[in-house]
């Protein structure tokens, strides 16, 4: 596919040799940037020790986490980013749901890009050959379309009539909140907490998740959420992105230096929906996952089969079958 975009999966650039964003080197160096950025750790309280576990099993320090990144893009364009998601963070909820959402889109699908470099990088390392990776076309395709997407901010490039993401940004009532976060990168699927706010994101699904949970998204809409009401809204975008069962296409064209993006409609030619059927049963093991810290376990929370337990006077769930 030729999108006039740099494209990391055609070679397989995942060997810190290259601009991970760009795959140039412009003439000047290539660094390697904290992927968890510096201001991120202070805000947080964190020493950058602490430790994360990658699919390979291998245990590493959020220090050790870099990414590449040509010296000029990170200069003109990154850190600039860096400097207006850092400013919003700081001052917390209102500052950071005043954030365009491509600001958001463009930090967050840095984070969780640079977690598909860091595990690509291993696999490579590991099987030695690019035909060796055990990953399917799909999921390379929707990893490359983020990379293609975030590439707007370094050069000309426009959504025709849709944004590809759902980004939904709360106010939490615990004004300190400690930092954590999480991601399911199959899904590009990512969350985080942070002082008396929380994100909540899936990057390839042109707002579909939104839309299909968008009368809990009403309803929380300004509204102070307690820990385990963020955590049930987070797991319920995390489990409908897992019954989405479409892979979104896009057609690029450039046009005098710009390339624009259109989606391809998600129906197509299919007639069953774009999500898979709801069970009460399978997010009750979500739920459980996510609402780890106070000790609920599936029974509990599926004791009603017909409706799970809920932190919401209004649940607003979606229609199990």
């Amino acid at each position: 596919m030729n999108t006039g975009l740099y494209n990391p999966f055609q070679n397989f650039d995942f060997l810190y040799k290259v601009c991970f964003l760009s795959g140039k080197t412009f003439n000047t160096p290539v660094l390697q940037v904290p992927l968890i950025p510096k201001w991120l750790l202070a805000q947080a309280g964190l020493s950058g020790e602490e430790q994360i576990q990658f699919l390979d099993e291998s245990i590493r320090s959020y220090n050790s986490l870099v990414i590449p990144v040509n010296s000029e893009v990170n200069e003109q364009f990154l850190n600039p980013l860096e400097d207006k998601i850092e400013a919003a963070f700081a001052k917390g909820y209102a500052a950071v749901s005043a954030l365009p959402e491509l600001d958001l889109f463009n930090w967050i699908g840095k984070f969780l890009y640079g977690f598909v470099y860091i595990e690509m990088h291993a696999a490579l390392r590991k099987e030695m050959t690019a035909d060796g990776l055990n990953m399917s076309q799909s999921l390379m395709m929707k990893f490359a379309n983020l990379n293609f997407m975030m590439q707007n901010l370094y050069t000309s490039l426009e959504f025709e009539d849709f944004t590809p993401w759902s980004i939904t940004v709360v106010k939490l009532e615990n004004e300190e909140t400690p930092f954590s976060f999480r991601d399911e990168i199959n899904t590009l699927t990512f969350s985080l907490k942070l002082k008396d706010f929380g994100i909540i994101a899936c990057l390839q699904d042109n707002g579909t998740n939104k839309r299909y949970h968008q009368e809990i998204v009403d309803q929380i809409a300004g509204k102070s959420l307690t820990a385990e009401q963020f955590e049930e809204v987070t797991a319920r975008f995390y489990y409908s992105a897992y019954l989405f069962n479409r892979l979104p296409e896009y057609t690029f064209m450039p046009v005098d230096g710009t390339t624009y993006i259109e989606a391809m409609p998600l129906r197509g030619n299919m007639s069953k929906p774009l999500f898979d059927v709801w069970q009460h049963k399978v997010y009750a093991q979500v739920l459980e996952n996510f609402w780890k810290p106070w000790g609920y376990v599936v029974f509990e929370i599926i004791k009603n089969p017909e409706q799970p337990m809920s932190f919401f006077e209004n649940p607003c769930l979606p229609n199990a079958g």
